[in-house]
């Protein structure tokens, strides 16, 4: 009998790449989605997967629809993906990127502790929590976390939720402590798509500056697609556990501006890009880069897109965009 997962924050990045994945494993995959008067399937269309999914209506923000579907679906498997992800607009929604991010992660496992307690729980954790903490220049299981916005302060809570409702109820939770991770349909608000889409706008004709934050913020890049196997292989172990997941490298954001205006022939990128004040955070954090023993030795995992290729991906998908 094929097993069942259900999948939270379908729509998002993550959430399409693990559906196409779980999917290749003979998985029967629900995608959980808020009630939308008109729902954006493109990143699901762009895997080619969207009829291939089973939706059900839910909000993290409410409990009671949460109970619905794992009452209803009983599923082997959870992948919680949904969240108000976006660093910066965690500062002025403070409040709702708590609630989903936070308090949703309770009323979640609450409802598996309560009707599905063999179901396996993801909780996607992030590197945010981190923050400042810092190890030797890398942050792994064992790093204190520190972080440094409202978004990281919500994902906190939600790791120590899911260890709780480990070490208490003895329910199989596994936080993934994922690094940066991108692809062609990374939301267009964040750092790296801003870019590839800038640059393709740029090289087409359609603009003619880049405006960016801070470019000396050092992030551990990795492609999306390669860390979902990382989450599906959580939960495929005798016992849970929490795992760091990055590739041990960490570039700057000019670096990810360089090469990505280098692709499209444009050198000199300094000429498109304006530092704007506007993108700075109140509290910023210099330079995230995972320690993946953990994960190597334990689930066997390891990155196999190269940065230079992910940000050649990114732009080429941009690109391949403005021609239509």
């Amino acid at each position: 009998m094929a097993k069942t997962a259900l999948v939270t924050g379908i729509l998002g990045q993550d959430g399409p790449y693990l559906a196409k994945f779980l999917l290749g494993k003979g998985y029967k995959v629900y995608g959980m989605v808020r009630r939308y008067s008109n729902p954006n399937f493109d990143n699901l269309d762009f895997l080619g997967i969207t009829k291939k999914v089973e939706y059900v209506e839910g909000d993290m923000t409410d409990e009671s629809s949460l109970i619905t579907n794992i009452k209803n679906i009983q599923p082997d498997e959870v992948y919680n993906l949904a969240a108000q992800s976006f660093v910066g607009g965690s500062w002025h929604q403070a409040k709702l990127t708590t609630e989903i991010n936070a308090l949703g992660v309770l009323y979640l496992l609450n409802a598996i502790k309560l009707f599905s307690p063999t179901t396996k729980f993801y909780q996607a954790s992030t590197s945010e929590m981190f923050g400042l903490g810092n190890t030797n220049g890398y942050q792994d299981e064992n790093t204190c976390f520190h972080p440094r916005s409202p978004y990281g302060i919500s994902k906190v809570y939600a790791y120590w939720t899911t260890v709780n409702f480990r070490e208490s109820y003895g329910l199989f939770t596994c936080n993934g402590i994922l690094f940066n991770h991108e692809s062609p349909i990374r939301g267009i608000q964040f750092v790296t798509r801003k870019i590839t889409d800038g640059v393709a706008k740029i090289k087409k004709g359609l603009a003619d500056k880049l405006y960016l934050g801070n470019l000396e913020a050092k992030r551990d890049w990795g492609f999306a697609g390669d860390y979902v196997e990382a989450m599906h292989l959580m939960l495929q172990q005798e016992k849970p556990g929490d795992y760091v997941v990055g590739t041990g490298e960490s570039h700057s954001v000019q670096e990810f501006v360089e090469l990505a205006f280098k692709y499209v022939g444009l050198d000199n990128w300094r000429n498109y890009v304006v530092t704007d004040p506007r993108y700075k955070r109140p509290a910023e954090i210099h330079e995230l880069k995972a320690k993946t023993d953990k994960v190597k030795k334990i689930l066997g995992w390891q990155p196999k897109m190269p940065f230079e290729e992910l940000v050649k991906t990114m732009v080429e998908a941009d690109l391949k965009r403005y021609e239509h």
